[in-house]
């Protein structure tokens, strides 16, 4: 089973780019897209409905803005929609696709670079998905978080750490609520932790179960020569339940053209859809 996670910072601009003629050749089980940046009856074109998916998608009730989407070769048994309070539901955030026991996600964390506000309702959704993640990983079921987090997890995921500890998505904090994210309830806190882990939930990094190296980025800024000089962050993931670790066969990403200001991160997974 391929997975394909991709912020594409607008689905129509990415699809003058080639995503979709990409998508086909990669030929993934499902993919999952965040920033659409459209309503559902702007994507009539073709392009939008690649022969042998079925499409999916939760648009933000503000025009242009954010949305999420999931593009599959097998029918869900069950679509759900948002996450239950304002900002993730108004904004499109979250879309779920539910195949027998395994459900693969659709996820866009709220920025908060912006301003300070922003940076709050994010603390505010972090919170909130707490114990809708720690349900997770104690759920029989399966899960596959795929999506755009906006936080680096360690020094190792972004070029220049001392430089960005006090911007967003590269706080001491929010890289504290990964360290409880990925915890595995009998690990002691890691050497690279700034604070000491509590109530661990026990999730996976799905890519870190595989690769190890450093310099391994999903997201440039377009200011400057960020993507020229590998100027980057790894804030895109895919979120798993600890079953699926074992069965994590490969894992990429894909920079050998860009379709928006972030690469799309493939895991393979050795199970069925």
């Amino acid at each position: 089973m391929k997975v394909i996670s991709a912020n594409l910072n607008g689905i129509r601009a990415a699809a003058k780019k080639g995503f979709f003629d990409w998508m086909l050749k990669e030929s993934p089980d499902v993919v999952c897209i965040q920033e659409t940046k459209a309503q559902i009856d702007q994507l009539d074109a073709e392009v939008f409905s690649p022969p042998g998916y079925f499409r999916y998608f939760f648009d933000a009730e503000k025009k242009g803005y954010s949305g999420t989407a999931i593009y599959s070769k097998k029918e869900p048994d069950k679509i759900t929609t948002g996450l239950g309070w304002e900002v993730a539901d108004s904004e499109g955030r979250y879309i779920q696709a539910d195949f027998g026991d395994l459900s693969i996600a659709s996820l866009y964390l709220p920025s908060g670079s912006s301003k300070d506000e922003r940076q709050l309702l994010k603390m505010e959704f972090l919170e909130k998905m707490t114990p809708i993640l720690k349900d997770m990983a104690d759920s029989e079921r399966q899960y596959i978080v795929c999506g755009d987090w906006n936080i680096v997890h360690k020094r190792i995921d972004i070029k220049n750490f001392t430089g960005n500890k006090k911007r967003s998505g590269c706080l001491p904090e929010e890289r504290a609520w990964l360290d409880q994210l990925f915890c595995m309830p009998e690990h002691k806190p890691d050497a690279d932790s700034e604070t000491a882990v509590e109530n661990p939930i026990g999730l996976c990094d799905a890519f870190r179960e595989l690769n190890k190296q450093e310099h391994q980025y999903t997201w440039w800024s377009n200011r400057g020569q960020a993507w020229a000089n590998n100027t980057g962050w790894r804030i895109d993931y895919q979120v798993i339940s600890p079953s699926l670790a074992p069965l994590l066969k490969s894992t990429s990403i894909y920079k050998e053209k860009r379709f928006s200001d972030h690469a799309p991160l493939i895991m393979t997974y050795d199970r069925e859809l």
